[in-house]
């Protein structure tokens, strides 16, 4: 069988056909028949891989009645450390097999261990293995030296996976930059749009949640799977699943917690980050990745404080399924708690099949001395009607904030950089590593200084009429959309228990809706006022 592999995947790159080509000889040199018995693994590092894990090779050396022989390019298209030439040795002694290594220092090298290896084979393996592992660590820290100083260069990026939103680009003067991705802005467009919502069109925004069912259901590629298409490679990979297991996906999916780091971290300014922090430069200012950043700062902080206001820390989320309209709204006269919708389902005992909403004292393990229950349609149906008549003529409006600029976020997030960093002070024994930790200590504070000079400027806030009233609006509001308008005006409904005997309507001396937000009760309490003048004077 030919083995090819390659760490870095180019479309300039001709390695694997040079390596398809030496196997190929080598093995016609032995008289060995590969037909079409090959494993490739482009863009597999077999510094971070074992052969066994690689996802081509290890394959067939889970199947070795398949084949009698292993046919490498060279020896660092095997292994990289002797730890992994020790195991791959072991699974060849075991399973009886031949390696082969078409080029390197001596030329060709044939392990035949079907009959075992003499003390100077091993030797050399060990001597070979060295060397490779030497010269991959080399690499690395070649690698970890260059990233270094590419860091601190403003515009310049390094390579890899850009963040989402962006792509890379030529760079004036050579290298790399990173460029807007249309493809990808527009749908980071869409998110910001969605959860801020439209106050002029009266478009309620939504929970990152619901964005992300959004995209999921549109089939947005999520950012791993949007590079994986521009790379033109499958889309999903292998994830996490429970504890030591390994789950492979087709696709990844968007979720609430991707979207908000998403919009939260700084790469949308445009800045490079190290492990979640700003790149810093000599000043303490974050070093830019890319001249077309995709948010202001005054943009970046007016959706980090609608995210933080949305929170689950903060504030309760529906349940986008539920189909109860009072819920957080109706609540039980007995215990003061709130009641849920009951609804018996098909296979119920029960011989009512009438939806209601009931005390949930008894799910939360507490004791209720008068438990409410209600139908769901009475109680449902009076609301609506107590609603519209107290704020049905109301115009609807919304409020528009236009960010303002406030340093004070910055500067929480660099003090707290600056304490951390001061934490590490006096743990250095060299002076190049004093000098170091002094300098990055000073670009801090410089920075600090830098904003605390600058003002604050005040958000502004606008208030846009719909031209629409809440009861045109409810009228073609679905469930969640009227559950929203109760929630925000504040609605409560409270309902004590019935008394005996088989009502065929509701006993409304049992009910009692109010609205409690201020500027709802006091809209409620004119309207309804203005209602029963006009009544009065016929």
């Amino acid at each position: 069988m030919s083995v090819l592999r390659l760490s870095v995947l180019t479309d300039e790159t001709t390695s694997p056909e040079r390596q398809r080509a030496a196997n190929a000889a080598a093995a016609a040199g032995l008289g060995i028949d590969l037909g079409d018995r090959e494993a490739v693994d482009l863009g597999v590092s077999a510094s971070k891989t074992t052969p066994f894990e690689r996802p081509e090779l290890g394959k067939w050396l889970r199947r070795p009645d398949d084949f009698d022989a292993l046919c490498f390019w060279r020896f660092d298209r095997a292994v990289r450390s002797m730890a992994d030439m020790d195991d791959l040795v072991k699974w060849a002694r075991e399973n009886k097999k031949v390696i082969v290594f078409a080029e390197g220092p001596g030329g060709r090298l044939t392990l035949d261990f079907r009959n075992g290896v003499d003390l100077i084979t091993e030797l050399i393996l060990k001597i070979f293995a060295f060397a490779a592992q030497f010269e991959a660590q080399s690499i690395r820290e070649r690698v970890i030296s260059a990233q270094d100083a590419m860091r601190v260069m403003p515009l310049r990026w390094r390579g890899s996976r850009p963040p989402y939103g962006y792509m890379p680009a030529p760079l004036d003067g050579g290298g790399w930059t990173l460029a807007q991705d249309p493809e990808a802005v527009a749908v980071i467009e869409r998110i910001i749009l969605e959860l801020m919502g439209d106050p002029s069109k009266s478009v309620l925004g939504k929970s990152a949640a619901d964005v992300a069912r959004g995209l999921n259901a549109d089939g947005i590629p999520s950012p791993r799977d949007h590079w994986s298409l521009k790379k033109g490679r499958d889309t999903g990979g292998k994830t996490g699943g429970r504890a030591g297991e390994t789950v492979t996906r087709g696709r990844f999916t968007w979720r609430h917690g991707s979207i908000k780091e998403l919009l939260t971290s700084e790469r949308m300014l445009g800045w490079k980050t190290q492990d979640n922090k700003p790149v810093r430069d000599s000043e303490g200012k974050p070093v830019m990745a890319t001249a077309e950043p995709i948010l202001t700062r005054e943009e970046f902080d007016a959706i980090g404080a609608v995210l933080s206001e949305r929170s689950v820390d903060n504030k309760k989320v529906d349940r986008v399924d539920t189909m109860a309209l009072l819920l957080r709204i109706i609540h039980c006269e007995g215990c003061g708690q709130r009641m849920y919708l009951h609804r018996p389902s098909a296979n119920s005992k029960s011989t009512s099949k009438t939806e209601t909403y009931k005390c949930g004292a008894l799910t939360r393990g507490q004791k209720c001395d008068a438990p409410s229950i209600i139908k769901r349609e009475w109680a449902e149906e009076y609301v609506e009607r107590q609603f519209l008549w107290m704020l049905g003529a109301l115009e609807v409006t919304h409020t528009r904030t236009i960010p303002g600029y406030d340093p004070q976020p910055e500067i929480d997030a660099t003090l707290a950089e600056f304490e951390e960093h001061q934490a590490q002070r006096g743990r250095q024994k060299s002076n190049a590593g004093k000098a170091a930790w002094q300098r990055h200590a000073d670009s801090l504070d410089a920075r600090l200084a830098d904003l605390e000079s600058r003002e604050k400027t005040p958000p502004r806030v606008e208030e846009i009429r719909s031209g629409k009233t809440y009861s045109r609006i409810w009228a073609s509001a679905d469930t969640a959309g009227k559950r929203k308008m109760l929630q925000d005006a504040g609605a409560h409904l409270n309902v004590k228990r019935s008394s005996r005997g088989g009502w065929r309507k509701l006993d409304e001396r049992r009910v009692d809706f109010t609205v409690r937000d201020p500027f709802f009760a006091e809209a409620a309490s004119e309207l309804t006022s203005m209602g029963d003048e006009l009544a009065a004077n016929g």
